[in-house]
């Protein structure tokens, strides 16, 4: 059994010591209290639940603390993948929910998987998820002064669980000050993908793992026999020619952790009941 979380990026030039201390303190907590949840459930319960302790948290760009978009509102998008069913689930610009990956989870069980806009609120109201305001001072304050102190913000979690089986959970707040109706990379198989091999979650700038269709090559690399290091750097190398930024979780079926980043620093946590690691 293994997770891996991560909480987007950390910027020196834009976040302070205590910032950077208490996301390593957090994601430690998160990622550790998430193992022992998957001790008595699946990899995919494991991964909703460790989403939603990050879409809770107000350091991370998910949930409570996403971006605000320039037309004033906060519009969130999350993902949720079985790597056992290969069954894709997500919801994109939903608007007033507290915990996106939630949606998406029980999106799992419909017809349609992925909604969008008012169809993905109006799903979760249906379904019983109340209308929650995710903004929080710090987001208007830096929209009104038209600041981006932390634009480049995701969380996620992949996790193994002790059947073998792989989950990915992808969830974000957005970019900040972005056209309305943008779709980011979030809810697409370019950030949030998984199968019976590998499980990887992404963060960065939406446009360039899109345009590098990243998870899904990092996973069917490994399916086609690579392995997970190279998988990554293969995948990585390919965003060179445009510079592309994003960062990545993994974990594959035989149990090995992977993380990697094109540009300084993603914030991540992985722990496996007795060895733990955290950004630095």
């Amino acid at each position: 059994m293994k997770v891996i979380i991560h909480g987007g990026f950390f910027s020196e030039s834009s976040t302070n010591h205590e910032t950077k201390v208490a996301k390593q303190q957090a994601l430690l907590r998160i990622v550790k209290e998430s193992y022992d949840y998957l001790k008595t459930h699946t990899a995919l319960e494991t991964v909703v639940y460790a989403v939603s302790l990050l879409e809770d948290d107000d350091l991370f760009n998910a949930g409570i603390g996403s971006q605000i978009q320039s037309d004033g509102k906060i519009r969130m998008s999350a993902s949720l993948m079985d790597g056992s069913t290969m069954k894709m689930s997500g919801v994109i610009n939903i608007e007033e929910v507290k915990n996106p990956i939630q949606v998406a989870q029980v999106l799992q069980n419909e017809e349609d998987k992925v909604l969008g806009g008012s169809g993905a609120t109006n799903f979760a109201r249906h379904y019983g998820f109340e209308k929650f305001s995710t903004e929080i001072p710090q987001r208007r304050s830096e929209f009104e002064a038209k600041l981006a102190a932390t634009r480049i913000g995701t969380v996620g979690c992949v996790a193994l669980d002790n059947e073998g089986k792989i989950a990915a959970g992808t969830s974000t707040g957005g970019k900040g000050f972005e056209i309305a109706g943008r779709i980011s990379d979030s809810a697409t198989v370019a950030g949030n993908y998984a199968n019976e091999f590998c499980g990887v979650s992404l963060t960065g700038v939406g446009e360039d793992i899109v345009s590098g269709a990243v998870a899904a090559k990092i996973v069917t690399r490994v399916t086609d026999g690579f392995s997970l290091e190279k998988a990554f750097e293969k995948t990585f190398t390919e965003l060179l020619p445009f510079d592309g930024f994003a960062g990545a979780i993994a974990i594959d079926s035989k149990g090995n952790i992977f993380h990697q980043d094109s540009h300084p620093s993603m914030v991540f946590a992985s722990f496996d009941g007795e060895n733990e690691e955290v950004f630095d």
